[in-house]
């Protein structure tokens, strides 16, 4: 099974993606994709007072979704790309301390799409983020063959 076939399989679909905003939501440098950091469509609040940890882990996970649209509307394929690094960015209170509990969301994802493949990653708690939304996350992706 491709990737891309494996991703419609998880209920992935890459073609419903409607960037917005003045900026590419993803960009191409020779064999690396920079995708834009992606907001939690859909879940607002801060983590430790408005949302749990698996609220959260959804809410990255969705991040994550709209990662791979974006990247996917680079290379037309996600069979040629591999996540190398992604910076995860969640709302939370100042005790929140479950940061990277909430960005497994979106490695999880990864993992799966990627059969048990790994990326680098940072999990951050941040005061506030755009319109309140619970979680936002940019990628890198290698563009290999």
């Amino acid at each position: 099974m491709t990737r891309d076939e494996k991703a419609q399989a998880m209920g992935i679909d890459l073609s419903d993606f409607m960037p917005s905003g003045t900026l590419a939501p993803a960009t191409r440098i020779g064999d690396t994709v920079y995708v834009s950091g992606h907001v939690s469509t859909g879940y607002i609040g801060k983590l430790g007072r408005d949302l749990d940890v698996e609220t959260g882990k959804q809410a990255a996970r969705v991040c994550a979704i709209d990662l791979l649209k974006a990247a996917y509307t680079i290379t037309g394929t996600l069979n040629n790309l591999r996540p190398r690094k992604l910076l995860g960015a969640v709302n939370s209170m100042p005790e929140f301390t479950d940061q990277h509990l909430v960005i497994n969301g979106a490695s999880e994802l990864f993992w799966e799409l990627y059969d048990g493949e790994l990326h680098a990653r940072s999990a951050l708690g941040f005061a506030s983020l755009p319109n309140g939304f619970a979680v936002e996350i940019e990628a890198i992706f290698e563009v290999t063959g």
